[in-house]
């Protein structure tokens, strides 16, 4: 029996979706706790490509135990959508279950996060416009709407007539929209609820019951550390926990019945949105490393923005995560660029330097990152299987990631397919 979990060392998208698909295989229950369809992860399985939203990533194993806990907010809209599109691929999803306490995304969500960012003008946070920050607002303010309420229509009634009469009056009132037609509402997601009633579970305990029963279970998330709502990269950040902690309580599982905490990253750095960056580059490597490795959104379809390796993001993410290894992806994308810089630290404006990552984006700003030079490698590594098959080049690459995070490289990704993998003992 073990308990797994993996996370994001970074802005997010750092391959989590290929890590977590391997270590499903193997796993007989894997849990999603937090954020919404916002993110995405993407499998390849030989000429198959699958991008999930809301679905954790064991869903294309039959037999494996598939849970979107408390902590995620469900756009039920997207995730039927998503449960039709994986039925036609011959996906049953039957081995799906949805905590009755998530929080369910409403129109009037989706339309307070546009309306909201076209108040901020050029202060806009460049969200996905997904409804996924007011979600969280509503749940901590004790106004949400949760999955319980959604599959028992006489609660839903009443919680839409609530709610949404004190949204339209904020449509009117403040935005200067029209007000939303709450008994169409209703109707249409009453239709959700009859539908998705049969996916129904205390996460929490299914977990707990597979734990004590020694069998293999798997934490996953979206996003990653820097985008915590409290640690990381504020306001640039999302409106949940996307750390080992966070996975804790979107789930309802004490911490102490964590085995491992595998942080993703990628051998560079990416994110979307604004906020500083200070490794981000805006040359010709820049763009190169962009387009060689598909660095699109996978729910938005937005440009990454692309920067060298930062060794104090990653190991802000040791720190609160408590990871215990690694999971270097997307090593293969770096092939062919003869020299490789590596941020050990930062640069402070009165000429001091830092190797922790500050704790405000106003210092983040005022950093200039402070880069290491290793030599590249030509030969094309993703084919290759085994970690003794790789150009010195690449070995002394992993090696200074480890010895500059703290923690060993556990698997290395070289391609995007499930088996372009190579796992370290």
């Amino acid at each position: 029996m073990s308990v797994k979990v993996i996370v994001g060392t970074q802005w997010g998208d750092e391959g989590k979706g290929k890590v977590i698909d391997i270590m499903a295989s193997r796993s007989d229950v894997v849990v999603r706790a937090q954020g919404g369809d916002n993110a995405g992860h993407t499998v390849v399985v030989g000429s198959e490509v699958y991008k999930l939203h809301l679905i954790p990533s064991g869903i294309l194993y039959p037999d494996c135990l598939c849970l979107i806990g408390c902590g995620i907010v469900v756009n039920p809209k997207s995730l039927l959508a998503e449960i039709d599109g994986l039925k036609a691929r011959g996906i049953t999803c039957s081995n799906l279950r949805i905590d009755p306490r998530a929080h369910i995304v409403m129109p009037w969500h989706v339309l307070i996060d546009r309306y909201s960012e076209e108040l901020r003008g050029k202060g806009e946070i460049g969200t996905t416009n997904r409804g996924i920050g007011p979600c969280y607002m509503d749940k901590s303010e004790r106004s949400g709407i949760r999955f319980y309420d959604l599959i028992h229509p006489e609660v839903l009634k009443e919680k839409i007539e609530q709610v949404g009469t004190v949204k339209n009056k904020l449509f009117t009132s403040i935005y200067g929209k029209e007000p939303l037609d709450l008994k169409a509402i209703y109707e249409e997601y009453t239709e959700y609820g009859k539908r998705l009633a049969g996916y129904a579970a205390d996460v929490s305990v299914l977990t707990y019951n597979a734990i004590k029963a020694g069998k293999e279970v798997l934490l996953e998330g979206a996003q990653g550390a820097l985008l915590d709502l409290d640690t990381g990269t504020y306001p640039y950040v999302t409106s949940s926990h996307p750390t080992a902690g966070g996975f804790c309580v979107g789930i309802g599982l004490g911490p102490t019945f964590i085995d491992e905490i595998i942080g993703a990253t990628k051998a560079y750095t990416t994110r979307v949105g604004k906020g500083p960056f200070p490794t981000e580059l805006f040359d010709e490597v820049g763009e190169n490393i962009r387009i060689k490795g598909g660095e699109f959104g996978t729910t938005t379809g937005r440009p990454r923005r692309v920067g060298w390796f930062d060794a104090v993001i990653v190991r802000h993410a040791v720190r609160v995560n408590g990871l215990t290894s690694l999971s270097l992806n997307k090593l293969d994308t770096l092939s062919g660029l003869k020299t490789l810089k590596l941020c050990t630290g930062y640069k402070l404006p009165d000429g001091s330097v830092t190797t922790d990552f500050p704790p405000t984006i106003e210092e983040l700003a005022d950093c200039q990152p402070i880069y290491i030079e290793m030599e590249g490698w030509d030969e094309d590594i993703s084919r290759m299987t085994s970690y003794d098959q790789l150009p010195q080049a690449v070995k002394a690459y992993i090696a200074k990631v480890e010895e500059l995070c703290g923690v060993p490289v556990s698997n290395i990704g070289i391609g995007p397919d499930r088996a372009q993998n190579i796992e370290r003992a």
